[in-house]
């Protein structure tokens, strides 16, 4: 393996994952397309950074240098901080905050230290608490499809996409084919056959899936099933 994974959940509303990585060595893996926005402290060579990256629509290839540490906070959708909206950091347009020590950031005029893999949740409770860090509630009930006003109403239902874009960055329909291939990714990497993936997941055929795993993870179903590449982080969620 290129790169070991970790992961826990969090007992933060905000948050959806938790996780802290090591690279074995030197390569390419695929980063597999997401809806999470997230925050990343990287170590390498002595140099400390933390990075907020939004979400990614489509699959890229990534390198990954020998011998890094990353610890990072995948926040759950609807989440976002007003100073970097969703939109405007989607797709690898990331930004890494400046250094204010060995220790910490600057942001928002203040200087914080990195969090840490065990006290994540303490950290993003003070970004909260600043304000720097909120949640749109009109985002979770579109999620679990029992919507929000009156569905008859095209205002109402315009006003509910726009909550949604503005919130996760991608629209809802983009949201559900990103989560529908990370699960049928889940589903092959634990050696599930193609066909219980297919209707498992949703698609209409074979050849569905395949078309969405090429968009959305880099590579073909077989590819997925044989382990041939490393992938970003992978876990299941109820999202989608």
């Amino acid at each position: 393996m290129l790169i070991t994974f970790e992961d826990r959940p969090s007992d933060s509303p905000f948050v959806e994952r938790i996780w802290r990585s090591r690279s074995e060595g030197a390569g390419r893996f695929q980063s597999m397309a997401t809806c999470n926005w997230m925050l990343v402290v990287s170590r390498h060579r002595g140099e400390v950074s933390l990075t907020i990256r939004g979400p990614e629509t489509v699959a890229t290839e990534a390198d990954c240098p020998a011998g890094g540490e990353w610890v990072g906070i995948h926040f759950r959708p609807g989440t976002f901080m007003p100073l970097f909206p969703p939109a405007r950091i989607r797709d690898r347009n990331d930004v890494t905050l400046p250094r204010a020590s060995a220790h910490g950031f600057r942001l928002d005029a203040s200087a914080w230290e990195y969090p840490t893999f065990a006290n994540a949740d303490v950290f993003v409770q003070r970004l909260v608490n600043k304000g720097l860090v909120v949640a749109d509630p009109l985002v979770a009930p579109l999620l679990r499809d029992s919507g929000v006003g009156d569905a008859t109403d095209p205002s109402s239902l315009r006003s509910r996409q726009r909550h949604f874009l503005h919130a996760t960055g991608v629209t809802r329909g983009t949201f559900r084919q990103i989560e529908r291939a990370r699960r049928a990714t889940a589903m092959l990497r634990d050696g599930d056959a193609v066909l219980e993936v297919v209707a498992a997941a949703g698609y209409f055929d074979q050849a569905h899936l395949a078309r969405s795993l090429r968009r959305f993870v880099g590579l073909t179903p077989a590819q997925v099933a044989r382990g041939e590449r490393q992938l970003s982080l992978l876990y299941k969620t109820g999202a989608g």
